[in-house]
């Protein structure tokens, strides 16, 4: 049942979110729905002066993670890249809600010409282990995958914490 981590989202969340994104001061408005949260962060997720979004740490935040980004290269032009990006995406949040053990991350993507760079920002200054498992194995593929399927990966540390990173190579289509 999704009903409990979107609540418990919106009750996080939405109290930072909502004044800053959406230009109101007052508070929170009464009602506001998970759509128009992820509204809120995909505005700023596509401005180029935004430095990142915060996203929970917890259950529905690789799904919600995915969309945000599947948006932003729809509107880009560059939806061709939507799938993979999900894909890897995914696997950097998971690894983050399953190995950082803090209450939020960033979320951040960079359009270059040529290329598009999708971050996950968060807590920890522990760097991530490329581990080649077995085909056997239930888990621990997810860097394997972001190898494999993305032009560039790495990690940088930060002041706090660090960034994962991937790059994939864009080919942007003409607007008709």
């Amino acid at each position: 049942m999704e009903t409990a981590p979107d609540t418990v989202w919106l009750d996080d969340w939405t109290a930072a979110l909502w004044p800053e994104s959406l230009g109101g001061s007052a508070g929170c408005p009464d009602a506001v729905t998970p759509e128009e949260l992820e509204l809120a962060l995909f505005g700023q997720l596509t401005d180029p002066l935004t430095e990142e979004v915060r996203l929970p740490s917890g259950p529905a935040s690789s799904a919600r993670a995915r969309r945000l980004v599947r948006s932003a290269l729809d509107t880009w032009g560059l939806g061709g890249l939507g799938e993979v990006a999900e894909q890897l995406v995914g696997e950097l949040v998971a690894n983050v809600v399953r190995h950082t053990g803090g209450r939020s991350f960033g979320l951040r993507l960079v359009r270059r010409s040529g290329s598009v760079r999708f971050e996950v920002r968060d807590p920890s200054r522990a760097l991530p282990c490329l581990i080649i498992g077995e085909p056997e194995d239930d888990a621990g593929r997810g860097l394997q995958l972001v190898d494999l399927m993305s032009d560039r990966w790495g990690a940088d540390l930060l002041s706090r914490g660090k960034s994962v990173w991937f790059e994939l190579r864009a080919r942007e289509t003409a607007a008709g």
